[in-house]
């Protein structure tokens, strides 16, 4: 199936026109972090073509880096992950995945959280990270009532106006739109149910929120931290594990704020290293890992 930038970025419509590619879930990774319980849930994976990501990029240092890391030829089919935080009485999840609207092959998560033994009904906070398909499309059910019910919905302010800001839509840019109508319109219907933070705010207990903007304007990543232990939800600010982290100064084209996005990788991948801190990746593989320094940049070494 031939996939093309410009279907991708219309909301996925001749996808889903399309026959499904197989629908995965992918292996459930844990940790723990003192008295709080971390779970990667599954919501599908995404089939993006390549210059989706690599079209800045210099084309055969690029391609050498995804051969190195034994990225097959073709689309890229990068997993989402959604990180799910068990902690005192709360159930907490780190975005809500793309529903059945935007690819295919994503949209798990109704399925995943009934394997795991988890009602929609059971999610007591929703944290989102940014507002793009594959990390809110889902908020809505069939009925346009919220997924998960019960869930008190935490967003970063920065973000949720700038996608609810009505020059958004024309200015984001033309093959773009979808996304912002696509926000628009679960924003709109959960408004009144949101609790907005800023940047550095504890958020819930353990957890605080930081700024790292260039994927989206708002974009938020969270630092989880028990007594000495920490792990940062990373959200797309690390978008794969292979070119994000060989070489987090090149531009990305999934990216809405290039040079920005580049410094706020350069900075985050800094501290992961200092710090020694785990993360959580959206979209990459098993979701849990680490930072390494490797040579001139770094890579990613997944948790198994």
């Amino acid at each position: 199936m031939q996939i093309s930038r410009r279907t991708l970025m219309m909301g996925g419509a001749a996808l889903l026109a399309a026959p499904a590619l197989p629908r995965r879930v992918l292996a459930q990774a844990t940790a723990q972090l003192g008295t709080m319980t971390i779970e990667m849930l599954s919501d599908g994976n995404l089939v993006l073509p390549r210059d989706f990501i690599l079209g800045p990029m210099p084309e055969p240092e690029a391609e050498a880096i995804l051969s190195a890391r034994h990225v097959p030829a073709g689309p890229l089919m990068p997993p989402c992950n959604l990180t799910l935080l068990r902690h005192q009485d709360r159930v907490v999840l780190f975005d809500i995945g793309s529903g059945p609207d935007f690819q295919p092959t994503a949209g798990l998560l109704p399925q995943t959280l009934d394997a795991i033994g988890l009602a929609p009904e059971d999610i007591t906070h929703l944290v989102v990270t940014h507002g793009h398909p594959d990390h809110i499309w889902g908020m809505l059910d069939d009925f346009g009532d919220p997924f998960l019910p019960n869930a008190e919905i935490l967003m970063g302010r920065a973000e949720f106006d700038y996608w609810m800001d009505p020059n958004t839509v024309s200015s984001i840019g033309q093959a773009r739109t979808a996304f912002a109508v696509g926000a628009q319109r679960r924003l709109e219907a959960i408004a009144d149910i949101v609790t907005f933070f800023e940047d550095g705010a504890e958020i819930l207990p353990g957890v605080a929120a930081r700024l790292t903007p260039g994927h989206t304007p708002g974009h938020m990543a969270f630092e989880l931290r028990d007594g000495s232990e920490s792990l940062m939800v990373t959200g797309d600010s690390l978008g794969n594990d292979h070119v994000a982290f060989a070489r987090p100064d090149w531009h990305s084209g999934s990216d809405q704020d290039q040079p920005l996005a580049a410094t706020t990788r350069i900075s985050l991948l800094d501290q992961l290293v200092a710090d020694q801190m785990r993360i959580a990746g959206f979209h990459l593989p098993g979701g849990l890992g680490r930072v390494e320094r490797d040579g001139a940049g770094y890579r990613f070494v997944t948790e198994g």
